[in-house]
């Protein structure tokens, strides 16, 4: 009974108030109470005075009393190894009740600078102001498996170094625990035989301690908590060791908090930067380089190298090519010449051909790492970083990051890469696609041209066509000297039925007459009446690939001989009496589409757009591998008219053919020797009599003239061989010409075919007439400048009178331009006939020797009274 003080029944609980009768001490009734018997009563009956509290004192009230207590036993700063110092050594947990721990860990993982030692550094603190203990230590595990120690409360141990050692037992109390990953609690630091270095930080005070793991869920140690009182305190109770363990189970779950949360903000850096990567690369895609470009910066900036690359895969010829490279000087993305290399080759290839990612530290003890580049620009590649890059589950390029900044690329590097690598692809797929629709509208915008001038043969050509009998045989036509020009333009289509019926009935192939006729007028009708690269040229091509077909022992299938012929008679379709550079020098649509090989590109398209008329398809008859092929073997037969093309097909062909390695059997021999069958029946005008081809060469200077001076009125300075003001120099011209290109092709046919030599004799002849007309014309130019000498030397003279000019002067002067006269027309041709060659212009020769460009019949051309004219 306590007298005195009028108990509340509804506020004692039960178990209360049999404390308080069960108390041996009984209290005097007194009007005054007195401190020190409250005092007493509350010892006595501790359960009252937490019910007390829990009813009746607010919580804010509790947490002052916490604040001035902790004021009056004052504390130490808890001290990180690295200088740094956590403010407040009472830990946030201890401000508040057990059901608010949350919030504190709310507010620790959300800010920007937690990591794992601060984390655990606050737990270790909040661990140790729970068992009242006098100090901790905090150590961790790196990555050697060794404790190192991350913080501590007392600046009165000695100093420590970094490092503790490996995780062992018989060392230290903390590698103790890390080994056996089990709490322990020692009142006896020294000599237990368990580890007899004591603590892992020296103190010269410490007699009893705590140590608790840190363990992830899956058991594994991610450190050590050590908590120790001094001499003179009380030794720690296992009650205080439990007390510890379930403080510091929380570390698991502050790690995985800590790790999630800086996951989602690494995760939400790398989206904001592919938004950002996104937005530049499709909001300006205005070519393959430019997105290339931006590819190669985003992703030095994503991994922080020196340089990247980026190869881009030719599934068709299983190599790597890059036009744009990192060179890290000013002027670097500059689009450079294409280099190309085998997939199986360097660290690159290896990407490409495997998908395997390869993040080498060192590249020098690599053995796919090619040194060579290093060696000639003097650049230290250390560390590389390949990854592959998908479109559509197939490897489309390979990027390439060369030296990490800050070290070497790591797992983070390459996990952030691999997302960047899937926008890599879509930005390149949608670069191709918009490059082939830039294309398509190029196309067609071409194809809109065409068809404004060209059109189908009509119902009127192809019966009078047809009602026109096909000879069984036509004299002389095998010969080498025969003049295709000859034959009158009407009835020309007629001996090219004859022809291609020929070709198909060799090897029995089944062909269908309507549609040759209509395919071949199609064809001419095709051919724009240009001076030279017209119907008649095509004809007289198509001629001199029969003449070889028919008179040689070759061994070309009958697909190949049928794709042959029909290459020759397509080969220049709508040319416009242009070259290949005038095309690209003009922005021409064409140039725009076909970036090489411009007209030639063209030619062949246009054929096939004959091909899919309806009634044209010549082919229709063949198997669709065999329409596959024959369409392959066409290309590359026009193609090979890109004079461009030939030297390296020739040089090919004379090595192989030198080297006695030359086999029928082997389909890239035979397709060389078409190329240079293309070139030669091209330019089979070389090889014509003599007087034909002085005709012909007239003509082909005409057409190439009318482009020098189309570039002269639009202010450009044509080539020598363009300019008509520079006709004189034309025998020197074509004697260059017949040595440089004219007689290495068809010695090289003859190589390989003995029955062409007459095309060698040919050119052998001609290129004797030009040489003499160009020695007559060097002459004529050593005698030129004697008479302007001796006018000089004349000028100071006073003539009283004038001279008599003598009849027989007049009739030399005649007599000497009349030699002169056939130089004089091949200075109506101020080109190579490489042109003739390379653009492939061929109309009618013009009769007469006026510039005017309509073309006049081959008869004409070729008859007597234009012979007498010249």
């Amino acid at each position: 009974v306590v007298v005195g003080v009028t108990c509340n029944p509804a506020l004692v609980p039960h178990h209360s108030s049999r404390s308080v009768h069960s108390s041996s001490t009984m209290y005097a009734r007194s009007p005054d109470l007195q401190p020190e018997t409250v005092t007493q009563f509350l010892f006595d009956n501790p359960d009252f005075l937490d019910s007390f509290v829990q009813q009746h004192v607010l919580e804010d009230k509790i947490r002052q009393w916490s604040q001035r207590k902790h004021k009056v036993q004052g504390h130490n700063p808890v001290a990180l190894t690295n200088g740094d110092l956590i403010k407040d050594q009472r830990s946030n947990w201890k401000n508040c009740v057990q059901s608010k721990k949350w919030r504190i860990l709310q507010d620790l993982t959300k800010d920007n600078t937690t990591n794992k030692a601060r984390v655990f550094t606050e737990l270790a603190a909040c661990a140790a102001e729970s068992v009242n203990a006098d100090g901790h230590n905090l150590y961790l595990v790196d990555e050697q498996n060794q404790l190192f120690l991350a913080s501590k409360s007392s600046r009165n141990q000695r100093a420590p170094t970094a490092c503790v050692g490996r995780i062992e037992p018989r060392t230290s109390l903390p590698a103790y625990v890390a080994y056996t990953k089990e709490s322990l609690l020692t009142n006896s630091l020294l000599g237990d035989p368990r580890f007899p270095l004591g603590m892992g930080v020296e103190t010269e005070r410490g007699v009893s301690a705590i140590a608790v793991p840190l363990l992830h869920g899956n058991n594994l140690i991610l450190g050590v908590v050590e908590l120790y009182r001094n001499y003179g305190s009380m030794p720690f109770s296992p009650e205080e060791e439990e007390v510890a363990e379930m403080m510091l189970v929380w570390a698991d779950i502050c790690m995985e908090y800590v790790e999630m949360y800086n996951s989602m903000m690494k995760q939400r850096k790398l989206n904001d930067f592919l938004l950002a990567v996104t937005k530049s690369i499709f909001q300006d895609i205005v070519s393959m380089d430019t997105v290339i470009m931006k590819i190669m910066n985003y992703a030095k900036k994503l991994v922080i190298a020196d340089r990247a690359s980026l190869f881009l895969v030719d599934t068709k010829s299983r190599e790597l090519y890059a036009r744009i490279f990192d060179t890290g000087r000013v002027e670097e993305h500059i689009p450079q010449k294409e280099i190309r290399f085998p997939m199986d080759r360097g660290v690159a290839g290896h990407v490409a051909s495997t998908g395997e990612v390869l993040n080498i530290a060192d590249a020098y003890t690599d053995s796919r790492f090619n040194r060579d580049v290093d060696l000639q620009t003097g650049y230290r590649t250390k560390s590389i970083l390949c990854m592959p890059i998908y479109n559509r589950g197939n490897i489309i390029g390979v990027v390439q990051m060369v030296n990490k900044i800050d070290g070497v690329f790591t797992k983070a590097d390459e996990e952030s890469f691999e997302t960047f690598a899937i926008y890599c692809g879509l930005a390149l797929h949608h670069a191709k696609l918009y490059d082939k629709i830039r294309r398509s509208e190029q196309k067609y915008r071409v194809a809109v041209e065409v068809l404004s001038y060209h059109s189908q043969c009509n119902d009127e050509e192809y019966m009078l066509t047809k009602n026109v009998p096909i000879p069984s045989d036509i004299p002389d036509i095998l010969d080498y000297d025969y003049s295709p020009w000859a034959i009158d333009s009407d009835h020309k289509p007629v001996y090219v039925l004859y022809m291609m019926r020929d070709i198909f009935k060799m090897h029995s192939q089944r062909f269908d007459l309507d549609d040759m006729i209509r395919f071949t007028l199609t064809v001419r009708k095709n051919y724009r009446n240009v001076p030279y690269h017209n119907w008649a040229h095509a004809f007289s091509v198509a001629h001199a690939m029969f003449t070889v077909i028919k008179t040689s022992e070759h061994r070309f299938t009958p697909i190949e001989c049928l794709a042959l012929y029909v290459a020759c008679l397509c080969h220049d379709l709508d040319h416009r009496g242009k070259t290949n550079a005038f095309m690209v020098k003009s922005a021409s649509p064409l140039a725009a589409i076909y970036s090489t090989s411009t007209m030639e590109h063209h030619h062949f398209n246009h054929t096939v757009t004959i091909l899919q008329n309806e009634g044209h398809n010549i082919f229709k008859h063949l198997t669709s591998a065999e329409y596959k092929q024959i369409l392959s073997d066409i290309r590359h037969c026009i193609l090979a008219t890109d004079l461009a093309l030939f030297f390296a097909n020739r040089s090919r062909l004379q090595d192989i053919a030198d080297k006695g390695e030359f086999s029928w059997d082997n389909a890239d021999h035979r397709r060389l020797v078409m190329a240079n069958s293309m070139t030669a029946a091209d330019l089979c005008s070389m090889y014509k009599p003599w007087k034909l081809q002085v005709q012909l060469v007239d003509v082909i200077m005409e057409e190439f003239w009318q482009q020098g001076d189309e570039e002269r009125s639009q202010g450009l300075t044509p080539m020598p061989m363009m300019d008509r003001q520079k006709k004189n120099e034309l025998p020197h011209l074509e004697v260059g010409f017949l040595v440089g290109i004219c007689l290495p092709c068809y010695e090289v046919m003859a190589q390989i075919l003995p029955e062409t030599k007459p095309m060698v004799n040919g050119a052998v002849a001609n290129l004797k007439k030009w040489r003499e007309l160009a020695d007559k014309e060097a002459l004529e130019k050593e005698k030129e400048k004697e008479r302007e000498k001796q006018t000089e030397e004349t000028q100071d003279e006073v003539i009283k009178e004038p001279p008599v000019t003598k009849p027989s002067d007049d009739v030399i002067v005649t007599s000497e331009k009349n030699t002169l006269l056939p130089a004089d027309v091949l200075d109506d041709s101020a080109s190579d006939t490489s042109f003739l060659a390379a653009d492939k212009p061929l109309p009618d020769p013009p009769s007469g020797r006026t510039s005017n460009t309509s073309v006049p019949s081959e008869k004409t051309v070729l008859s007597s009274q234009s012979e007498e004219s010249r």
